[in-house]
């Protein structure tokens, strides 16, 4: 629902978030979970320009769980709440800046599944094992997904040790073959009790906001101990997320009609509004010694096959309860393109064609001191762009 806090027109009191190119004009407002220096106790907070407004007095909480179990109707008055507060022409408040705040996960997050919703992905990768079939039977009917490890979710920043694991029969070490993942994770509102699913038409109201994900795979670790069950130590060792929850209300004029289906999807997974979002995804790779970062891919979520309202209503048809803070992904987002892939798998072929860096380096996959960060924005004619920040990892050796 388009309002008055998507006006292309508001201005804020905050000059950093009236400069062109700001990610978190007065129209996005996303929400994180911050600690300051010195600070034991977290907070919640909502960001405009380059600083945090301390949302403690209508969030008590360490964690933003107690907000995602509000209903849509609540959540929607809090961000026009904050919206006018902020403002041009309104009473100026103190306010944090975000270069003296430690950024953590915004949510206790109970459960984590990620889906495999971009055929394009799909179809690359199964071309790759199965050049004459690549897609299984099941691809265009179902939402495909595995359930993930929340332990292992961690704050953008955070370093990622090289796991090690089964590469083949009687081979045990370090991953030879350390990937990336571009994703968009979604976190789950109010949720559903035991037995009652979350029917397609509510399913909006569930979805609080998104995120930028990476869900770090090893791909030798995968290739040998995914049959028959799918991936497990492959994928539990990591996952980074974004700390800016980018709100579903901040996304509204970014909605698009999803990726045609060629076959109907069941009456349980059809929706009557548009349920795609065209966020634009970049991943960037800055490796040891290299002076600037160099892009690896750039792809839209709008191209997934399924979208996240189908994604959760199907998680939650056969019963099963989603609670607020849970966290469900999209899985790797690519498109029609080569410069759309978003893993190295893809963009490799699979080893045959190496990335070739400006400085003359190669990736296959990536090496210890290699960085990744996933970067994110929308834009649309007539409104104001906004960003989903940033999700960063550094790969440190296994030890």
């Amino acid at each position: 629902m388009i309002d008055e806090t998507h006006d292309p027109g508001l201005r804020s009191w905050v000059e950093s978030a009236n400069r062109a190119g700001c990610e978190f004009p007065i129209q996005n407002l996303p929400l994180g979970v911050f600690r300051l220096k010195g600070e034991k106790q977290a907070r919640c907070g909502v960001a405009i320009g380059d600083f945090i407004l301390d949302a403690s007095g209508w969030l008590s909480s360490e964690t933003l769980n107690g907000y995602m179990a509000l209903p849509a109707s609540d959540r929607r008055q809090l961000r026009l709440e904050w919206s006018r507060i902020l403002r041009a022409g309104s009473p100026e408040r103190e306010l944090l800046p975000q270069t003296g705040a430690e950024m953590l996960l915004p949510a206790r997050i109970g459960d984590y599944s990620d889906f495999y919703a971009s055929i394009h992905h799909a179809t690359n990768v199964g071309r790759m094992f199965r050049p004459e079939n690549p897609l299984f039977p099941n691809y265009k009917h179902v939402p495909i997904a595995y359930h993930g490890r929340s332990s292992s979710v961690f704050a953008s920043g955070t370093a990622i040790k090289r796991p090690s694991g089964q590469r083949g029969q009687g081979d045990f070490g370090p991953t030879r073959e350390l990937d990336y993942e571009v994703e968009i994770g979604a976190f789950v509102g109010p949720g559903n009790a035991p037995g009652e699913p979350i029917p397609i038409s509510e399913a909006r109201q569930h979805i609080v906001g998104v995120c930028l994900v990476n869900d770090w795979s090893a791909r030798d670790i995968q290739r040998w101990e995914y049959q028959p069950l799918g991936p497990f130590l492959s994928k539990s060792f990591a996952t980074s997320i974004s700390p800016w929850v980018i709100t579903t209300e901040a996304l509204e004029p970014f909605r698009e009609e999803a990726a045609t289906h060629e076959t109907d999807p069941l009456p349980y997974l059809q929706e009557s509004q548009a349920g795609a979002f065209n966020i634009m995804v970049e991943a960037w790779l800055l490796g040891r010694g290299m002076r600037q970062p160099v892009r690896l891919s750039r792809s839209s979520f709008r191209e997934m096959y399924w979208t996240l309202p189908q994604m959760l209503t199907h998680h939650t048809s056969n019963g099963c309860p989603a609670r607020p803070g849970d966290l469900i992904a999209s899985g790797t987002i690519s498109g029609p393109e080569k410069e759309n892939r978003g893993c190295l798998l893809e963009l490799t072929e699979k080893g045959k064609e190496p990335v070739r860096l400006p400085d003359g380096e190669e990736r296959v996959f990536l090496e210890d001191g290699d960085q990744i960060v996933l970067r994110g924005h929308c834009k649309r004619d007539a409104f104001v762009s906004i960003g989903l920040g940033c999700c960063a990892g550094t790969i440190v050796a296994a030890g």
